[in-house]
């Protein structure tokens, strides 16, 4: 696994996929001790957790970190302890924050040790009759409120093995609003004996202050010996039963060998993707990566199925925008059942309207917003691999109910082409293509009131509409006249409303007037991606995207034209620095949209473009890293299309909210899939010397497809099944 992630000293986050994350934007406590800084328990931050400190003689002996190393699934740092040297392993897994410890005497006397793992929580967020401790562990309830401000009991089970010595739980005022994690500033070390006191205490006049809770054990460490002991915080919403099926409460130790044992097989189970260019396969790993930290085991009153949040942070919860991409990416693995899961999901909750939430909490359904997204596209990819009739019966009711609301509430006039009601829901806020239409758009928030034709809303609708027309065709054939009609007014509305001929692009549409607002933006190029384009519209598209003065930024695409008037590549939109502004910023999304788009205009049209398309992934690989480095790979929300520097600022890392893994599969390596009658293999001339992917299943056959020296060579469930030259298509027939 290494190999293929190469261990690294700049980065901290921590996860298996079930919920618990521990990755900090800006975290003040790493070098710490275990776990201070906040961890997000889906999406409830939770802080502080624990951390560790080691007393001589009933003194505190500082522990400077000397250095740190993270691999996916652990973060080691070592410590000078006095005159010992420590290893602490930390990770996260089976909802439960680990850190492990072997401490080493490197002297020639032996040396008693005094090892206290302890937290100090919030004394408003729980009671005394929430408290309850042993020597064995303590377990502990408190309440604590996400975003929005729901409120949600959070059971928490500190354990230390071996066991503890001693423990003690103790209410005391406050003396700082965030205490430091500074033994000598809690009241154990006020009333140090050389051992806890074996009492609860955490009743008070009032509930306000701290409470601070503690676990205790001496050892003694022989000459040139070394002793090991594990700090384990497990956490759960309170009465959840946890990823093994155990209830919470029960003490959980080696949370670091499990992890790993965790990632080792998860990375054995992907397919394969090797290349000469090393931004392009140390990525491949690296997606796979942010797509299994961010997963999220059913389990939670919400979450029935496998699915996938977007981020970090407050984003670690699934968002509609990004799902729509990780349908593309899970679409590779051998069981389709996590992409489903995304999908499933959603339809789980949708509204009594046939709207779909733009988020869905763990345990609630307030403040959910909405977003628009592709789901026909999304849809129609993962079947084109992994093809179940009975999977599109399942969905199609519910996609439908959501089509038949799109088309009345953000259509009423049946133009074909829908409404965009704020400049949030589109996922892209604070453009000139909402200024267009109402100049107090950006300030109207989500109740909006624009009435703006969207070009990417209505290609997200148009692919909808397709894909419920091919879904009917067995799933409702009393409806399949009624999503072509639809389609087919979308796709002549873009043709003949959308498109300025004039300009040589697709324009979003003032649902008011009726013109054309010809705002210059990235989403202007998505209809290529569709059969909605023919060589007609190829012109338009090279003189605007290969535009230097345009789009064609060193790196490219930013999300609104260099020669917009808003234009800002420095985050700013009238004068301030935003977090997610879409003037000028280059977004991962955006690109993957727009790579494929381009890949389409290759395969049907200009296939002498294809160097361009290589050009354009290169750049968007190597921008998706620190220094221009290899090894050090990176997913921030957006980009400066002229430096290549991510939203560092916004301190939001590996971000789901793209699809990169899918444009190399389908465009370097050329595998499209046609479901169960077979697949095409076509790689493209993008430059790219070798490149091989080994182990993806189209329709339960086995792949293996080699690219090198212009030719490519392709093996069916192990047998030869024919070769080609790059930029051909070689059709196959299961």
């Amino acid at each position: 696994m290494t190999a293929k992630l190469p261990a690294r000293p700049d980065k901290w986050y921590l996860g298996a996929g079930d919920g618990l994350l521990w990755a900090p934007p800006f975290p003040q406590w790493l070098d710490v001790p275990g776990f201070w800084d906040e961890a997000h328990l889906y999406q409830y931050a939770i802080q502080p957790l624990f951390t560790v400190a080691f007393l001589a003689g009933g003194e505190v002996l500082p522990a400077p970190a000397r250095a740190r190393r993270w691999i996916p699934g652990t973060l080691t740092l070592e410590y000078t302890i006095g005159p010992l040297r420590a290893r602490e392993i930390r990770a996260v897994a089976g909802g439960a924050l680990g850190s492990s410890w072997e401490i080493t005497n490197p002297t020639r006397r032996p040396i008693t040790l005094d090892v206290i793992v302890w937290t100090a929580v919030d004394g408003d967020s729980l009671a005394a009759r929430d408290v309850t401790g042993t020597r064995g562990a303590l377990a502990f309830v408190r309440s604590v409120a996400d975003r929005h401000g729901h409120r949600a009991r959070i059971a928490h089970h500190l354990a230390l093995s071996p066991a503890a010595h001693s423990f003690a739980v103790y209410r005391s005022e406050s003396s700082t609003p965030l205490l430091p994690p500074r033994f000598e500033l809690t009241p154990f070390f006020d009333r140090w004996s050389g051992r806890l006191e074996n009492m609860v205490r955490a009743e008070g006049v009032t509930g306000a202050g701290l409470v601070f809770l503690g676990l205790h054990r001496h050892v003694r460490i022989a000459p040139r010996q070394a002793v090991k002991l594990d700090a384990t915080l497990t956490l759960a919403l309170a009465g959840e039963r946890t990823t093994d099926g155990q209830a919470t409460g029960g003490a959980r130790h080696g949370v670091p060998l499990r992890s790993e044992r965790m990632w080792a097989s998860y990375f054995a189970s992907l397919p394969v993707f090797r290349c000469s260019d090393p931004y392009l396969e140390r990525y491949w790993w690296y997606r796979w990566y942010g797509l299994k930290l961010h997963a999220l085991e059913a389990g939670a009153p919400n979450y029935r199925h496998r699915t996938v949040t977007e981020g970090i942070a407050y984003f670690h919860v699934p968002i509609t925008y990004s799902a729509q991409c990780h349908l593309r990416e899970l679409r590779w693995l051998a069981d389709p059942d996590w992409a489903r899961g995304v999908l499933r999901t959603f339809l789980d909750h949708q509204k009594p309207d046939g709207s779909l939430h733009g988020r869905i909490y763990a345990d609630h359904l307030e403040g959910t917003d909405f977003y628009h997204a592709d789901w026909g596209g999304a849809l129609e990819a993962l079947d084109a691999v992994h093809p179940d009739p009975a999977f599109l019966a399942e969905v199609y009711p519910g996609l439908a109910r959501y089509a038949t609301w799109l088309a009345t509430t953000r259509d009423e006039d049946a133009s074909g082409m829908l409404d965009v009601a704020n400049h949030y829901e589109t996922g892209q806020e604070y453009m000139s293509r909402y200024q267009a239409v109402d100049p107090n758009a950006d300030r109207a928030g989500w109740t909006g009131g624009l009435r703006l034709k969207g070009v990417d809303i209505t290609v997200y609708g148009y692919r909808l509409f397709r894909a419920l027309e091919r879904c009917a065709a067995t799933c409702a054939p009393a409806d399949v006249a009624r999503w072509r009609t639809a389609a087919e007014g979308s796709s002549r509305a873009m043709r003949e409303r959308m498109w300025d001929r004039e300009l040589g692009m697709f324009s979003d549409v003032n649902a008011t007037t009726g013109a054309r607002t010809g705002v210059k933006a990235a989403v202007c190029f998505y209809p290529y991606a569709t059969d909605v384009t023919d060589a007609s519209h190829a012109a338009g598209l090279a003189r605007h995207l290969f535009n230097p003065r345009e789009f064609w930024t060193p790196y490219p695409v930013p999300s609104s034209a260099v020669d917009d008037p808003l234009f800002n590549a420095d985050a700013e939109w009238k004068g301030k620095r935003h977090n997610c502004p879409w003037n000028g910023r280059v977004w991962p999304m955006t690109n993957a949209h727009v790579a494929d788009a381009l890949a389409r205009v290759v395969r049907t049209q200009r296939p002498d473009w294809a160097p361009r398309l290589g050009d354009f992934l290169r750049r968007f690989f190597r921008m998706m890293t620190f220094d221009g480095r290899a090894d050090r790979q990176n997913c921030f929300e957006h980009y400066h299309p002229y430096s290549g520097r991510g939203s560092v600022y916004r301190g939001i890392d590996d971000y789901q909210h793209s699809w990169v893994n899918d444009l190399l599969v389908s465009h370097v390596i050329g595998v499209l899939p046609r479901g169960a009658a077979g697949v095409t293999i076509q790689p493209l001339d993008l430059g790219v010397a070798r490149a091989s992917l080994d182990g993806v299943r189209v329709a339960g056959h086995k792949l293996r497809v080699s690219v090198a020296a212009g030719r490519f060579r392709v093996w069916v469930n192990g047998r030869s099944a024919g070769a080609g030259k790059v930029g051909m298509p070689l059709e196959i027939a299961f």
